[in-house]
């Protein structure tokens, strides 16, 4: 059984996290938690902007410090009433402590983060990737799945350069999401210039995709920029295939998968991400 770890702001509840973690658990043996990151330097409101712009009294802050544990605690009720009526095995963690680290330490113990692209544990909204997604994927220690809405995913684009990371990362994929081997899956490689067409260490890779996906596809792309020629694949595609990816780690240089493409993808593609690098 492995554990997946869905991770929440309980002031903005992301229906697409749990969408996709109730589906992860049900398609395989796998203990669900729900992680809810409720930041005690946190609110909906700006304390600052409250006070000192708004000029509200002390007993206005505090009736909006109330609604915001009142929405922290619908969004709890409702991850419990929607599990149960799944009927997976699930627990919950609260977690008070600043988000990131407390975020990163979870991620230690769990085989698979579920979080939303969007995510920021602030009162307002950015443009993906967002400062959070980015410093958690840098350093978490463990596979994540970044979603983006409630679309079923159908199908695995499987980024592969010969790098031990995007290895890696396909070896997590086969292991943590037993249900890949039941969807479409494509290998994508980028060659450039005069290149042979032939994947790096063919013969390997092909025979180690034999035992894990034998029903997979090859497909090499010709580009001078490997990021472009990926991101224009991708998007000819319905938006529901999952990317997988390795080597978002910070300071990691390999060909050519390196951090900004996972945060080219989310700013440009509407698919799910699945990332995962070795250390």
């Amino acid at each position: 059984m492995i554990k997946i770890v869905a991770v929440f702001d309980g002031l903005k509840f992301s229906e697409a996290t749990l969408h996709h973690a109730i589906k992860m658990v049900k398609n395989q043996n796998a203990h669900l938690v729900g992680l809810f990151l409720e930041d005690f330097t946190y609110q909906s409101f700006s304390k600052y902007r409250a006070i000192a712009k708004d000029k509200l009294s002390e007993k206005e802050i505090a009736a909006l410090e109330q609604q915001d544990a009142d929405l922290r605690k619908e969004s709890r009720r409702l991850f419990e009433d929607v599990c149960k009526r799944e009927g997976i095995e699930f627990s919950l963690h609260k977690e008070a402590n600043v988000a990131y680290p407390a975020l990163i330490h979870e991620s230690i113990y769990a085989d698979l983060v579920i979080i939303d692209q969007a995510e920021t544990f602030t009162p307002y909204t950015e443009d993906r990737p967002t400062q959070f997604i980015k410093d958690f994927l840098s350093a978490t220690e463990c596979p994540v799945l970044l979603v983006r809405d409630t679309e079923e995913i159908n199908a695995a684009a499987l980024l592969f350069d010969g790098s031990p990371n995007s290895v890696f990362a396909i070896k997590q994929f086969s292991y943590v999401i037993r249900s890949a081997s039941e969807m479409p899956v494509e290998v994508i490689t980028v060659k450039e210039g005069d290149e042979s067409l032939h994947l790096p260490d063919n013969k390997l890779m092909k025979e180690f995709m034999k035992r894990h996906f034998p029903h997979a596809n090859f497909n090499v792309l010709k580009g001078n920029v490997a990021d472009v020629e990926i991101i224009e694949h991708v998007k000819q595609g319905d938006g529901k295939s999952l990317v997988v990816l390795g080597a978002y780690k910070r300071g990691f240089v390999s060909r050519w998968f390196k951090e900004s493409l996972a945060d080219a993808l989310m700013r440009n593609v509407s698919n799910p991400l699945f990332i995962a690098h070795s250390k």
